[in-house]
């Protein structure tokens, strides 16, 4: 059950039998069927999770009801309104599932004394928010300076695996395209 997660966390930092076996131990178990809502607005969002197996996306509604996916997450990536999981502030982003998932969530309460017992975590954790970081420049960058059909290549090279398993409007959306050039984009290749 945890053998994704170990090599995903080994990946970044070694760890001895006991302190895999305590982590293990923090964390809980989450199913989420397609369409299914994993965060809410509104709500207190107390974990953020590892998916284990599924797609999910991450979207905000402005105030004309307009969905805008900010992220996808798939097998062996993190998922979570994370500013609102940091900054312990209501939910601000709808997190849903596009395939029925697995998750594996940890509390925020617990991530301090985790640090303190076994401070290699806290490399690990740094480790994922400077990476998130750095991918969220490159797509504000990308945005920036990419025209719909670079940006479109650029997602599909940078992430094949969501590419095939995601409907093209999300595509579109995440994109800021509308389906329609996204489609012209695909018939041009």
């Amino acid at each position: 059950m945890f053998q994704k997660i170990t090599a995903h966390i080994q990946r970044d930092i070694q760890l001895n039998s006991s302190e895999l076996e305590e982590f293990h131990s923090l964390l809980v178990e989450k199913k989420v069927s397609a369409k299914e809502f994993l965060i809410e607005p509104g709500k207190e969002v107390l974990y953020e999770y590892y998916v284990v197996k599924g797609c999910l996306k991450a979207y905000y509604l402005d105030k004309k009801g307009n969905k805008h996916i900010l992220q996808f997450a798939v097998e062996d990536w993190w998922i979570s309104d994370f500013e609102a999981f940091f900054k312990d502030e209501p939910a601000s982003l709808h997190i849903e599932a596009i395939e029925d998932s697995y998750l594996l969530g940890i509390k925020k309460e617990i991530l301090e004394p985790l640090y303190e017992r076994i401070p290699k975590f806290e490399r690990f954790f740094r480790i994922k928010t400077t990476n998130a970081f750095v991918a969220l420049r490159s797509r504000i960058l990308s945005s920036l300076q990419l025209d719909a059909r670079e940006r479109y290549l650029d997602f599909c090279a940078t992430y094949p695996s969501i590419e095939k398993r995601v409907p093209n409007y999300h595509i579109a959306n995440y994109l800021g395209i509308t389906p329609e050039s996204l489609s012209r984009i695909r018939k041009s290749l």
